[in-house]
């Protein structure tokens, strides 16, 4: 069951604007870079749901911050069909993001009150999302689908879309500024936040870092 209400986590992935996306086998591995992501400032982070017994290392974690930091907002990502969303839900899951869009899925979600971001990549999937209650909705791949281009031209006839690009997105200001020059909400950062470099040297301290200054970057790039 999800620790966090629907408007909680949406307004928390719109306030930090970067959501690290994130796995690892390792279930300590993941405490570590999670608490490190929630320490510089990215209190949501995607689970993604690769490997086996991935849903085992979720529900560890999720178990550890339900006690160690419960600011800690837990969602799962490349999620495609409704029972594998139905177990990340039932194992602590806040919202749940896919590289598709799945109507099962928002079913559930909607009937559960969890966040859903499905991937979209064109307008009319867009509004299909909007349509079965997603107010983020992800665009993926975002480098492939058109940029910050394709941002502006779904927000030009669709105002009120909030929308969350991931894949071509750079933790640089060049990309953050182009993007969020362009209307996104918020943006999925993977391992060009959470770099191979810094997990195999287990720098926590310097993921930290990362994640820290680009929330700062992102603040900024808004005006805040």
């Amino acid at each position: 069951m999800a620790a966090k209400d629907r408007l909680t986590v949406l307004a928390a992935m719109m306030e930090q604007g970067v959501i690290p996306v994130f796995y690892h086998p390792d279930a300590e591995a993941c405490t570590a870079v999670i608490q490190a992501c929630a320490n510089g400032g990215a209190k949501c982070i995607e689970f993604t749901n690769r490997g086996d017994f991935a849903t085992h290392v979720f529900l560890e974690v999720t178990r550890h911050f339900a006690k160690a930091d419960k600011s800690v907002i837990m969602g799962v990502g490349s999620v495609v069909d409704a029972p594998t969303a139905g177990l990340y839900i039932a194992n602590g899951a806040n919202f749940v993001v896919g590289p598709v869009l799945n109507a099962d899925v928002a079913k559930l979600c909607n009937r559960r009150t969890i966040a859903y971001s499905p991937g979209c990549g064109s307008a009319s999937e867009v509004s299909y999302a909007q349509e079965l209650g997603c107010e983020i909705v992800k665009i993926f791949p975002g480098s492939c689908v058109g940029g910050p281009e394709f941002v502006k031209n779904i927000l030009g006839p669709m105002p009120w879309t909030k929308l969350m690009p991931t894949g071509g997105v750079d933790p640089t200001e060049e990309s953050l500024s182009k993007w969020f020059g362009a209307g996104i909400v918020a943006a999925g950062i993977g391992s060009k936040l959470i770099t191979s470099d810094l997990l195999k040297a287990k720098d926590y301290a310097g993921i930290e870092k990362k994640v820290a200054e680009t929330v700062a970057l992102i603040r900024k790039i808004r005006g805040k």
